[in-house]
């Protein structure tokens, strides 16, 4: 199956999994089942599955064929070349293709100057009028072309320029960024650039990264911290001619090798039609290809399995003029099998487990509420049945009774009303440590110490200390998470012991997803700014700005991201203990309610007990199609 086939079948997967978790939402409002807590969850999860995105990073030094690449893989339908590809740089800034709905295509740019400020590109993505916007048509391959060449665009500055927007401008004619005869550096125009375009992968949530070379990587840290990790598999792409070069070996270890998980990441031994010789049999070049394969893997420290040699041009070629021959012989169809294989499945996996995670928690929440309703309707049909035959003292009895069962429960509900008090101060005590706004308090107090700082050393040490009250801050959010868990698993136990709540174990929760973060973050700074060569060789203003323009950048949006979970499991532990006090609460009202009107008119016994058999039945049924909506969803989560 090729990766568009295997791409579309994984979008019909994921478009019907959307549609059964629509089903049930509808379902549980029209049996009277949902609660604010299911719909938020059932909406979140259906919009999670929706605007699911799958991300492809391409990653490679310059001249390595990265874009010819895309283009055989994505873009041969077209019948040309859509990305800019010749000899030398073409892809200046980091490039993301996607197709968002609802928008027109084109390319959004920008602006290199940009940097000069304290603002995130995930931030100006929020911005849209800090953007060029450039309509594109997509009628006309030459006009795709001629719009897309703008995101090759260069400007020459002053090497001063330069080097405060974050580029390393030398004499060595080696560097990417040298200063040339005109004393001027060669610069990109561009910081980032978004194509949003109307190709059918796209539109079923491929997102395409294109990234520049080693030089280029370094200067936008945010490329290195959130959008490689975040990518789901990565293609590093290397010359066959060249093999591994020390400027690629500086991007593998740095930027792959220790940033990404196993699973997802290829490694593309490009241009082999530079070994195709006529005076050399097919054994020779074929001899010559695993050489390279052979010394690629052993340099990179990876398994041969996961390299490939390809001729992306040639294969490009052959897609265009359907030549099957030149396409076999390119081995394109290799690495677009492998990566079908590797990144579809991989995702579709996660898609999968979060799901049903989810849907399960839902599925017990309900199943254990409509147990309940059914244990209390059988408990008041055994009570009404024993009445036959019994006369009013009886029944005054078994009116009695339910009412001190009722004031008892009643009573209990102080201490329900007092672990909410102590729920809530706890919650806000949590949410205080996880707040966005102490932590940009944190963050200032860090810039005054650090711009205030006269040392070096000083600047190191404002580094380190902001790691350590970050780091503190989530530990001590760990443990209150972990207290609120063992405080609420008493409350379930209480409740269910001596009310007969169906109460299971509370859920948990775990912030080490976030300390994973940090601790990539930590390292990160520690290996690229935090060394004493960076503090040596930069103004203390460029360090500064660095750090708290990526770094901090990055820390606040962990924060609010942990900020947003915590809340949402605060919701989903108390959810269960909400719904189940007020259902027993209705269910001894209703008992008692029985009971009164019985004893005020016997002759209604008869008909009450028929009226909670038929409810009883009801009951059963709601049950049983309960079980059959999660059988169903269950095998589409197989």
């Amino acid at each position: 199956m090729s990766l568009a086939q295997q791409f579309a079948a994984y979008s019909q997967w994921r478009l019907e999994v959307i549609e059964a978790v629509e089903r049930f939402r509808q379902w549980l409002i029209e049996q009277d089942l949902s609660d604010a807590q299911a719909e938020l969850r059932l909406s979140q999860l259906r919009e999670r599955i929706r605007e699911d995105k799958l991300r492809v990073a391409f990653v490679a030094e310059f001249s390595r064929g990265k874009s010819e690449l895309i283009n055989s893989i994505f873009f041969a339908g077209y019948g040309d070349r859509v990305l800019p590809s010749s000899a030398g740089r073409t892809t200046m800034c980091p490039t993301e293709l996607m197709c968002e709905s609802g928008k027109s295509p084109a390319i959004d740019l920008l602006p290199i100057q940009t940097r000069n400020g304290n603002t995130s590109v995930s931030a100006y993505k929020r911005q849209p009028k800090a953007w060029r916007h450039v309509a594109l048509d997509t009628r006309s391959t030459e006009a795709m072309q001629a719009a897309l060449r703008q995101v090759s665009e260069v400007i020459r500055v002053k090497p001063e320029q330069a080097k405060e927007l974050g580029f390393m401008a030398d004499e060595d004619t080696s560097s990417a960024f040298r200063v040339g005869d005109d004393g001027l550096v060669e610069i990109p125009r561009w910081r980032h650039a978004i194509i949003n375009f109307p190709h059918p992968l796209l539109r079923q949530g491929l997102v395409i990264l294109d990234t520049p070379g080693l030089n280029a990587i370094g200067t936008e840290p945010e490329l290195t911290l959130s959008l490689l990790p975040n990518a789901h598999a990565v293609l590093f792409i290397l010359a066959a001619d060249t093999g591994v070069t020390q400027s690629d070996l500086a991007i593998w270890q740095e930027h792959i090798a220790n940033n990404h998980g196993k699973r997802g990441r290829l490694v593309v031994l490009n241009k082999i039609d530079g070994l195709w010789d006529e005076l050399k049999s097919e054994a020779e070049i074929e001899a010559e290809i695993e050489g390279q394969v052979k010394s690629c893997a052993e340099i990179l420290g990876t398994d041969e399995s996961h390299i490939f040699p390809v001729s992306a041009q040639k294969g490009l070629v052959a897609k265009i003029n359907q030549d099957p021959k030149l396409l076999e012989k390119s081995r394109l169809t290799e690495l677009e099998g492998a990566l079908s294989g590797e990144l579809i499945p991989a995702k579709h996996d996660i898609v999968r487990e979060d799901t049903r995670g989810e849907f399960e928690d839902i599925h017990k929440y309900v199943k254990d509420l409509l147990d309940a309703r059914r244990s209390g309707l059988s408990e008041q049909l055994g009570e009404l049945t024993d009445l036959r035959g019994k006369n009013k003292g009886m029944v005054e009895y078994m009116m009695g009774k339910v009412k001190a069962e009722k004031d008892e429960f009643d009573t209990g509900l102080q201490h329900y009303h007092a672990v909410r008090s102590v729920f809530t101060t706890l919650a806000n005590k949590l949410l205080t440590h996880l707040g966005v706004d102490a932590l940009r308090d944190l963050v200032e107090d860090s810039r005054k110490t650090m711009l205030d700082a006269t040392f070096s050393k000083q600047i190191s040490a404002g580094i380190k200390a902001f790691f350590i009250e970050t780091r503190a801050r989530l530990k001590k959010s760990a443990q209150e998470t972990e207290e609120i868990r063992v405080m609420m698993s008493a409350v379930y136990k209480r409740l269910s012991v001596e009310h007969g709540l169906r109460l299971s174990v509370p859920a948990g929760f775990s912030l080490h997803v976030y300390e994973k973060e940090l601790n990539n973050l930590h390292h990160w700074c520690d290996t690229h700014l935090n060394t004493p060569l960076t503090l040596l060789t930069n103004e203390k203003r460029n360090i500064v700005h660095k750090f708290f323009e990526e770094i901090a950048m990055q820390m606040q949006k962990l924060f609010e991201r942990a900020n947003w979970d915590v809340e949402n499991w605060l919701k989903i532990i108390m959810a269960p203990m909400d719904t189940q006090v007020r259902e027993h609460q209705l269910h001894l009202k209703r008992r008692l309610e029985s009971i009164k009107r019985i004893h005020q008119a016997t002759d209604t016994l008869e008909d009450r007990i028929s009226e909670l058999a038929g409810l009883e039945q009801g009951m059963q049924q709601q049950i049983d199609a309960l079980e059959e909506i999660y059988s169903g969803l269950q095998k589409l989560l197989i």
